[in-house]
């Protein structure tokens, strides 16, 4: 077997000491970005592995962090994530991924893996049905939790989200202005704090304009393109069906959109569309989307900050911080584009 590289090894090699060597490989400021660079292109050209292990036992950190999410192959989350990487890259923190799918086992399974691993912390999108006392389970052993897009009553942990019910009131109040006062809500569940929010948003908005709310326009499920998709029969099926729809994310509103021209329904001109979460998608669909910009971005960044924050010894604190959404007008609800 290969004798295993040491620091003293590239230490020699550069006439360097073994401290220098080791808070180069730590990314330490303490030395400067030539030699550091040095250091690292002989550890690589020698075979140096950084032992983590080893470096974790010195400092009670193991530079891990988990990320935890629906499915990072919706947008929303994509865009979360970016924001989380760049955060984190800064502080020369690794993350590891994982998509639950609302499994609520597969998630405690991630959990139970960052403990054995001793990560540093968890940043979480919970699934649907996480109970307060599974984050509770994970504090008390030491691994710090914030919440992201969803939050969880009790958790007595930080939380960053969009203001779901403000912003769903800024799209109804739009399509109010617009002249509409038939408006139906598709996708979402209240089992999630989002869709409990983005409901209660329409039905405000439905109030203040004087309008009365039908059960038949609310046509509950769909968080994805193709439910949106197949949604559209539904909604095609009321007796006099809305003039417009609220749609629960950009991704039901883009399938709705597709289902809808499919069953001879132009959008933005037999029906509005509003979405919601201005994926990138939405400014280039056909016709391009209306929709509620959800500041995933500072969602992300300000978790992984806040994060970061609570390893340096910041307190735990059951606060929620609501990132302000904006609308976003374009051509699906038959008005002027407004960018």
């Amino acid at each position: 077997m290969a004798q295993r590289v040491k620091l003293s090894t590239i230490a020699e090699a550069l006439g360097l000491s073994t401290a220098t060597v080791s808070l180069a490989l730590r990314d330490s400021p303490l030395v400067a970005d030539v030699t550091r660079d040095r250091i690292k292109d002989a550890a690589r050209e020698l075979g140096y592995i950084y032992n983590r292990r080893a470096a974790s036992l010195r400092t009670s950190r193991s530079g891990i962090v988990g990320v935890c999410v629906h499915d990072v192959m919706n947008p929303f989350y994509g865009e979360i994530l970016k924001s989380i990487e760049s955060e984190l890259d800064r502080h020369r923190q690794t993350f590891i991924l994982c998509n639950h799918h609302d499994d609520l086992s597969k998630q405690r399974s991630f959990i139970d893996t960052l403990l054995q691993l001793g990560a540093d912390g968890l940043i979480l999108s919970p699934a649907l049905g996480t109970p307060a006392a599974d984050i509770r389970l994970a504090e008390e052993n030491d691994l710090p939790v914030i919440l992201i897009a969803r939050t969880i009553e009790g958790a007595g942990v930080r939380g960053f989200r969009g203001d779901d019910a403000y912003g769903m009131g800024l799209a109804v109040d739009h399509l109010v202005e617009l002249g509409h006062r038939s408006i139906a809500m598709i996708g979402g569940t209240r089992a999630t704090s989002t869709g409990r929010e983005r409901e209660a948003g329409y039905l405000d908005g439905l109030k203040r304009a004087g309008i009365e709310f039908r059960p038949h326009w609310r046509i509950e499920g769909p968080r994805e393109r193709l439910s949106g998709f197949e949604s559209a029969g539904a909604f095609l099926a009321i007796d006099t069906p809305p003039t417009a729809i609220v749609c629960f994310s950009d991704l039901v509103a883009l399938g709705l959109m597709y289902g809808l021209s499919r069953g001879g329904v132009r959008p933005g001109v037999d029906v509005a569309i509003v979405g919601y979460d201005d994926i990138e998608e939405a400014a280039i669909a056909t016709p391009p989307l209306t929709t509620v910009s959800n500041g995933q971005s500072e969602v992300g960044e300000r978790a992984a900050s806040a994060l970061l924050e609570r390893l340096q010894g910041t307190e735990a604190a059951e606060h929620t911080t609501l990132i302000e959404p904006s609308l976003k007008v374009r051509l699906s609800c038959g008005a002027k584009s407004s960018g």
